[in-house]
């Protein structure tokens, strides 16, 4: 049987976190991991270093916010950086690759602001260009990964307290409806499928004692078509990366999968 490991990570700048994520590679193993909010232009990516590690990279970077990556042990191919609309001003929140013949799209989907802000607005805008990516490029009936920071706490579950967060950012009705049309494109929540309805977050404020507390959001996601669910063998949340000192403020999301 061969087996792959694919992760996904807001490390929450990548030079900063460099010796948590390479100190992480080494423990957990994985053979993929997509990874948001690099904050670093593509000159100062630290492709060496992931390569000494073991890891091939194809990132997109800008600098001070945004920027994803993915890693491999293994060839990364057709690689296709931000939507085809996209030009060298818009912000770098897409990348995807083939990787094993998993078509796997790496997302840091915009953050936004108050309800119906411009920002907010934005981000509405940008998941419906997510969707019409997938309708356009990609083949439900083959294995597609979607993957990264989602910025929306989807379900009940997903948040520490629903009924305080009801109607705010990351859970407003809008924001559902949106990554929820996207899901309809033919995904599976692999967390969900191979842990029920638990709750367990991805995410904690590094404000008001969050991690303490465990006032947490998950809003990191692993999304898989359905001959790609169908390989899943396990899903969870590595939280031993938000205990460390000075961490990014998410912890990664680790599916197996049984590929042969």
């Amino acid at each position: 049987m061969i087996f792959m490991k694919i992760a996904t990570w807001n490390v929450n700048s990548i030079n900063v976190r460099m010796p948590q994520l390479l100190d992480w590679l080494a423990a957990a193993e994985p053979d993929v991991v997509c990874i948001q909010e690099t904050k670093t232009v593509d000159e100062n990516y630290p492709a060496d270093a992931l390569r000494d590690a073991g890891y091939e990279s194809a990132f997109i970077g800008q600098k001070s916010y945004n920027g994803v990556a993915i890693i491999s042990k293994f060839p990364i191919e057709d690689v296709q950086k931000n939507f085809f609309d996209d030009d060298d001003d818009s912000p770098k929140r897409m990348i995807a690759a083939t990787v094993g013949g998993i078509r796997i799209v790496d997302t840091y989907i915009p953050n936004g602001s108050e309800l119906w802000s411009d920002k907010f607005k934005f981000k509405l805008d940008w998941l419906q260009r997510l969707r019409a990516f997938f309708d356009e490029t990609c083949d439900a009936g083959k294995d597609v990964l979607l993957c990264g920071d989602f910025n929306v706490a989807i379900d009940d579950a997903d948040v520490w307290d629903p009924e305080s967060m009801t109607g705010k950012l990351h859970f407003s009705k809008p924001e559902r409806a949106a990554i929820h049309n996207v899901k309809q494109w033919g995904f599976t929540d692999l967390y969900r499928q191979m842990n029920g309805n638990v709750q367990e977050f991805s995410w904690w404020d590094y404000r008001a004692g969050a991690w303490q507390r465990n006032h947490g959001l998950r809003i990191d996601h692993l999304w898989a078509s359905a001959s790609l669910a169908a390989k899943c063998t396990g899903c969870w949340i590595d939280k031993s990366t938000r205990a460390l000192t000075l961490p990014s403020d998410h912890a990664p999301v680790v599916a197996e999968f049984q590929i042969k």
